[in-house]
């Protein structure tokens, strides 16, 4: 493992403890309830958003350390940022997401900042639902609230995931996740970091 994988391995340990914005939010705008049969992850998000700004998200979850991690940088990436920046992220992170690593553009991962932690997460396609758990939870949320995000180009995560549009209601409901595509090739392994975080030494 390179230096540089280190780094990003690190990255997503420190997320999946610190958890940043965790905690449920009073009173959102919108709510939603997301589950990942595969790996057992599942979130309630919920998320308020003022003047065209997401002005808070607040959310309570479990699973691998991946998905919590992904919630946690989410979190830093969105909160505060305009509803068209929301969006570019989300196209962002998902083209990241999908990438296989093969890479994405420096630009991008300079936007996603601690998000350019999971490129190499992107190699293994049973965790890449862990990592969109989060955003596809924001994007159904910020649907509910009445204020969701103009589609960028590429429609952003869930466009292509099995994501069910929201119900006409803000009760939670857990949206379908799209199968896994094959495994990656012989000698393939998922990133070497715990499921949970409290079984990190």
């Amino acid at each position: 493992m390179n230096e540089l994988d280190q780094l990003y391995q690190q990255v997503i340990l420190d997320h999946s403890r610190e958890r940043h914005g965790a905690g449920a939010l009073k009173d959102p705008d919108g709510r939603s309830h997301q589950v990942n049969p595969t790996c057992g992850d599942e979130v309630t998000l919920g998320v308020r958003v003022v003047d065209g700004r997401v002005a808070a998200i607040g959310w309570e979850g479990e699973g691998c350390s991946i998905s919590q991690a992904s919630i946690s940088v989410m979190h830093d990436l969105v909160v505060g940022a305009d509803l068209a920046a929301v969006a570019r992220l989300e196209e962002d992170f998902d083209a990241l997401m999908h990438s296989r690593g093969r890479g994405v553009d420096e630009a991008v991962l300079d936007e996603l900042d601690d998000g350019a932690a999971f490129e190499g997460v992107s190699k293994y396609p049973n965790r890449v639902k862990c990592a969109l758990l989060g955003w596809m939870a924001l994007k159904d949320a910020l649907a509910k609230s009445g204020a969701a995000p103009p589609a960028p180009d590429g429609g952003g995560p869930g466009a292509d995931d099995g994501i069910v549009p929201p119900a006409a209601d803000d009760g939670p409901r857990p949206s379908p996740l799209r199968p896994a595509p094959p495994a990656a090739g012989p000698g393939g392994a998922a990133p070497s970091v715990p499921d949970r975080p409290e079984e990190t030494p």
